[in-house]
């Protein structure tokens, strides 16, 4: 396993489980009340910056595990984290004029915030993936 696709397992781990995390934290505050009630914005700036750490942490502990590894990118890395960037980018592109929509029909600042998270999360989870298939089954041809 290249250096390239660990850094795309412990992006796609790290952002499926502080989403979850973050889903689980905020639906636990609830408490019966509106879901736009609900104190989000702390949890989700914890989880995020969790997540950062995390993978930066992943990222040490696979260097420190093997030190000697190539971290030497080639044409097929370059390739493949091409394709997976492109991948993800769309879901960017999706929670940005999704939260446009919202902000102009003037929904809530919760839905507006979470669809821009969860598009986020999104687009790092399926780019990962796309990257850990390729990386599998090999670069398409077109």
């Amino acid at each position: 396993m290249t250096h390239e696709e660990k850094r795309a397992w412990i992006m796609l781990v790290v952002s499926t489980v502080g989403y979850a995390v973050y889903a689980v934290v905020v639906l636990s505050r609830v408490d019966g009340g509106p879901l736009t009630a609900t104190p989000y914005a702390g949890v989700l700036l914890w989880t995020i910056g969790g997540a950062i750490v995390a993978s930066i942490v992943a990222e040490i502990a696979m260097g420190v595990v093997n030190p000697r590894a190539s971290r030497v990118k080639d044409v097929r890395d370059r390739e493949i984290g091409r394709l997976g960037d492109h991948v993800g980018q769309a879901f960017v592109a999706v929670g940005a004029v999704s939260a446009l929509l919202m902000a102009m029909a003037e929904w809530d600042w919760f839905w507006i915030a979470n669809v821009i998270y969860l598009c986020f999360v999104l687009s790092a989870v399926v780019g990962s993936l796309a990257k850990v298939i390729v990386y599998r089954r090999g670069v398409p041809q077109w």
